[in-house]
């Protein structure tokens, strides 16, 4: 019989082998996109790499199977998620995540019940997961929309992860959707004749980012989604710490004309972020920075041309939300990104993502633009 076992991830070899394990994996998968490993490094290097870990602490496991690395698992307790009341989770949830496995129930048993019991040493009442590492990062397995490669920061997983968390007793608790649409022609009618009614508006701006003044702007936005989704589920606000860390991160890949800023009467309301998709530019670097890889994609960056676009964050001020003016704002920042997304960077297609599956405003937008769900993303929980 073959031996399993599960080892503390503790030197820098333990982490070098969790950091390329998916390479093996994901192999044979041609949807697959390699996670730049510097960044995932990054992720779990503790406080001195990334600032989640000034109020959360995590472990890290490696399962071994005769000898070879065959799975990984993370288990992470966030004093904000619990100090916090994240919505939908709260005091005595432990999160777990970075999943990664061979098909084999006995190797997911082993890593979910260590994962388990850590948190259970730790006070933790029920388990939740994945999340690699916190909300802010990649929230969620995919369970449905295989068929394609991921946009930027988006997850990928193998089809039958489901079935190995699932058979451990977990249920799901959360869903969130990636809907994907056209955007090389116009919108709707309705849509146009909504951004045309907005544009008449003189009490309603929408402006391009100005990545010359990018720490205040950053700032700004980040300050304006702490508000905006402080009622969605899972949600922890950032500190300011993570938001000079995640200005820092996006900054290279932030273009004016694709982040807008929306202000009514004079002041500032709104947001929508899109990205190029990077992964269009990265996926042939394998994961690797070096020797040349940074120059490559430097060079890329200058002037990007990608197929798709991503939306991943875009909020209104509580103050507003329900509000006429928010719908013209959100239709106006959507129609002015689409044409510099065409125009600027040859895109053809949108992605909108994550979409809680409860958030009915947001899905009255994606259907109005015609869009519609293309790949499905699930939390799961169980009692411990």
């Amino acid at each position: 019989m073959s031996m399993i076992t599960l080892k503390r991830v503790e030197s820098a070899a333990d982490r070098t082998a969790f950091v390329d394990l998916p390479w093996r994996l994901y192999a044979n998968d041609p949807h697959w996109v390699p996670p730049l490993k510097s960044e995932v490094h990054g992720l779990i290097g503790g406080l001195k790499s990334n600032p989640w870990f000034g109020h959360a602490e995590a472990a890290f496991w490696l399962a071994l199977k005769d000898g070879q690395v065959v799975g990984r698992i993370s288990a992470q307790v966030d004093q904000l998620v619990i100090a916090e009341g994240a919505p939908g989770m709260g005091p005595g949830t432990g999160h777990w995540g970075m999943f990664e496995c061979i098909d084999d129930q006995a190797v997911a048993d082993a890593l979910l019940q260590t994962a388990e019991d850590w948190l259970k040493a730790k006070g933790m009442t029920r388990a939740m997961g994945p999340f690699s590492l916190s909300i802010w990062d990649e929230p969620g397995l995919l369970v449905q929309g295989f068929e394609g490669p991921p946009t930027v920061m988006m997850g990928h997983h193998l089809p039958y992860y489901e079935r190995l968390i699932t058979a451990r007793g977990y249920q799901g608790v959360k869903d969130m959707h990636a809907w994907s649409l056209p955007i090389a022609q116009p919108f709707p009618e309705m849509v146009q004749r909504i951004v045309a009614f907005s544009e008449r508006n003189a009490k309603l701006v929408t402006r391009p980012v100005n990545k010359a003044k990018f720490d205040q702007e950053a700032a700004l936005i980040l300050d304006i989604l702490n508000d905006a989704w402080a009622d969605n589920w899972g949600f922890v606000p950032l500190t300011p710490l993570e938001i000079a860390y995640v200005g820092k991160k996006l900054k290279p890949i932030i273009f004016d004309n694709l982040v807008r800023i929306a202000e009514y009467e004079g002041e500032p309301v709104g947001f929508m972020i899109t990205l190029p998709d990077i992964n269009e530019l990265t996926r042939d670097l394998n994961g690797r920075l070096f020797p040349f890889g940074w120059a490559k994609l430097l060079w890329r960056l200058r002037a990007p041309r990608v197929k798709r676009m991503r939306v991943p964050l875009m909020g209104i001020r509580k103050t507003l939300q329900g509000h006429r003016v928010a719908s013209l704002m959100a239709f106006q920042m959507i129609e002015y990104i689409r044409r510099a997304s065409v125009e600027e960077f040859g895109a053809s297609e949108g992605e909108i993502g994550w979409i809680l599956d409860d958030n009915g405003p947001m899905r009255s937008i994606a259907d109005a633009i015609d869009s519609h769900v293309t790949r499905t993303y699930r939390v799961f929980e169980r009692a411990l």
